[in-house]
Order: structure tokens, then sequence, then C-alpha cells
């Protein structure tokens, strides 16, 4: 035996090789333990809790921004006159869809850019894999273009070219001067769609031109109100009286989608105004957007206010009490953080000026709606900002 392990032996000191010394007990085995208490052995190391790949994805969808899209569709179906329904349900739906789709859309096609500006973005980070992001988009346009499907063909055709829009905006016009221009046809589109929708679901069916025929008579039209001939000549047949439609059967210039244009256009301005400060907000150092998205916002609620913006009846007496409270909200919300960014306009504070004019649309969507003279649709949009601002906290919207 070698001195070495003589010496070893003697001080009792373990093999450096790993050799059990001789008469010495084999090691005891530890088990793994389960992180979950389940048994089992413990997740492998890359791979994140269920709690943290859900808020990956919660910040990659935006999830506290939802509350601004059901509003869309609610305004529109009150431009049109109609109470919303089944085909309304539709559109939110699809709203939903499309929206989220170009959440997940917008993170892929700036992965790159955000890996320097934003690297705590979900995809820079490494919480979720570029290919997922870009499937979740896929897989969101289809389910929002089969919603608006179901809602008819003329709701398709809206969803189509809003589905177009985003997917342009991602992944060509974003970085041009036509960025702006394209998210607000976006958000014009959204809110059209809502109107197609309510309008190809509750539209009413035109009525008849035929009336019963009476006994030994041949039909008679309603509109020549000219006696039919009988076999006897001389009893000849009354004239058909037909009674007027109902008012709700009456085409009506407000019960067209069209009709919902005007709001459309104000919900489009709003957020052209939104996204050109957006551009801003990783370096921030612009103060011209600020202002002038300040002086858009406040002429949108002038014309909000003293204008008539889309179709539907006229503004009731609850109508009249709701609209400068929703007025006052939408100028609040976006107009106090449009100054701070003014006269200061550093990272924070334009993104808290973006984020506050996305939050602005809740307030500005319940107005088109009560101006509409719908102000029950327009407390139900406002019953989302709480819901927003408390989510805002955990997600950012922007």
């Amino acid at each position: 035996m070698s001195p070495l392990r003589l010496l070893a032996d003697a001080a009792g000191a373990p093999r450096l090789l790993g050799a059990r010394p001789r008469g010495a007990a084999a090691p005891v085995r530890v088990p793994p333990v389960s992180l979950s208490g389940a048994g089992g052995t413990a997740p492998a190391p890359d791979r994140p809790p269920v709690r943290a790949r859900l808020r990956a994805w919660a910040e990659l969808l935006r999830v506290s921004a939802l509350f601004t899209v059901p509003g869309d569709a609610l305004a529109g179906a009150a431009a049109t006159g109609l109470r919303p329904g089944r085909g309304t349900a539709l559109a939110v739906g699809a709203s939903l869809c499309l929206y989220e789709a170009g959440m997940a859309l917008n993170d892929w096609a700036d992965r790159e850019e955000d890996a320097v500006d934003r690297p705590h973005r979900p995809i820079p980070s490494g919480r979720i894999a570029p290919g997922a992001a870009l499937a979740a988009a896929g897989t969101l346009t289809a389910a929002g273009l089969a919603l608006a499907a179901r809602a008819g063909r003329p709701a398709l055709a809206v969803a189509s070219g809003l589905a177009a829009t985003v997917w342009a905006y991602d992944l060509r016009l974003k970085h041009t001067r036509l960025g702006p221009a394209a998210m607000a046809s976006a958000r014009t589109l959204d809110l059209l769609l809502g109107a197609t929708a309510t309008a190809a679901r509750t539209g009413a069916p035109a009525p008849s031109a035929r009336t019963a025929p009476a006994a030994g008579t041949a039909p008679v039209l309603a509109s020549p109100a000219v006696p039919a001939r009988t076999a006897a000549p001389a009893t000849p047949a009354a004239p058909a009286v037909v009674s007027p439609p109902p008012v709700s059967a009456r085409p009506s210039a407000a019960r067209t989608p069209a009709a919902a244009l005007p709001a459309a256009l104000v919900l489009g301005a709003h957020t052209y105004a939104v996204t050109a400060v957006s551009r801003h907000e990783a370096q921030g150092g612009s103060t011209a957007a600020p202002l002038a998205a300040l002086a858009g916002v406040a002429g949108l609620g002038a014309a909000v206010l003293h204008g008539r913006p889309g179709g539907g009846a006229p503004p009731g007496a609850p109508g009249r009490l709701l609209l400068p409270a929703f007025a006052a909200s939408y100028l609040r919300t976006s107009a106090v953080p449009l100054l701070h960014a003014a006269l200061n306009p550093s990272p924070p504070l334009t993104q808290r000026a973006v984020g506050g004019g996305i939050r602005a649309m809740i307030p500005l969507q319940a107005a088109l709606a009560a101006r509409a003279g719908a102000p029950l649709a327009g407390l139900a949009v406002m019953g989302l900002v709480p819901l927003a601002r408390a989510l805002s906290r955990k997600v950012s919207p922007t």
C-alpha cells in the first residue's frame, strides 16, 4: 500500500476519486424533491412555471388594453339606431381576436428592435418563442374572421379589410409615414364592423307586396289597386286594402352601417393622434407630437359635445345628462398625460401619455353611444373603465 493511501485511511479522509474506503457504509441516495408537492421530479430549470408563462402571454397580448375593444361594436350599433344583438356579440368577439392578433404580430415584427430598446418584453427576454407569437397571430386572425363570417357576408368583408390593415401595419407600415393612418383605419373599420354586424343580424325583412287572394278571385297586387277579373263580371272584386308597414320595418338611413361612419371617423382621429405620440415612446424627446395630439383631443371632445357624429335617435334626457360626464372623462384621461408629456417629453411620460390615450377610447366610445341616443350602452361601456385601470397597473397597455 502506498504512503498516500495510508495517510488517507489514517485521517479518515474520503477517496479523491470517489471510491469508498474499505468497510465504509454506502452513501444514502436522497430522492429528488418535487416542487409541486405531488411527487416526481422537479421541473427543468429552463421551463418557467405556469404563472410566469401566463404573465408573459398577458404582456405580449396587452390584455389591459382589451377593454377598449368592446365599445367599438356597441358604439357602432348605437349609431345605426338598433339595439345590440347577436350580430353585435359576434362583432365584439371578432374584434377581440383581431386586436390580440395585432398585438402578437407587433411584438414578433419588432423582436430585434425590442432586444435593444425594450429587452424586458416577452420575446427578447426569451419567455415566449418568436414562432409561438407568430402562430398565435395567425390563429387569432382566423378565429376573428370565422366569428365575423357568422354575422354575414358584409361583416366578413369589413373584418377582412380590418385584418389586412392590421397585418399591413405590423409588417410594413408601422415605421413609415402611413403608420398612424393605418392604425386609425383599423379602429375606424372596427366600429364599422359592429355597425355592419348589428344591421345584418337585426334588420327587419321587407314587407310582402302580395295580399291573400279572396275566394274565387285572382291574387290582387297591393300597388295598382285594380279590381281583378272573375268568372262573373257582374260582381267585381273589391280593391285590396293594404295597411302600411310598421315603423320598425320601414327602411331608414339610420339603420344602415353608413350611418356609423361619422362616429367611426371620430374614433379614428383619436387613434391617429395617439399613434403619432407612440412613435416616440421608446426614446422620447418629441414635444410637437404630444402638443398636436392635445389639440386634436380637445377638438374631438368639443365635436362630440356640440356636434352629432353618428346616426341613431337624438339623445334624450338621459343622454343629455350623461354625455357631458362621458366627454369630461375622455378629456381628463387623455389630455392630462399628453400635457405632461409635452412639458417633459421623457420616455416614461410619453409612454404614460400613450397609455392614457388608449384608455381614453372607452369614455369616447361611451360618449358616442350616448350622443346617438343609447345612454344604456354608454353606461355599459363606462363600466369597463375601472377594470382597464386596475389591470393596467399590472400589465402595461403599451
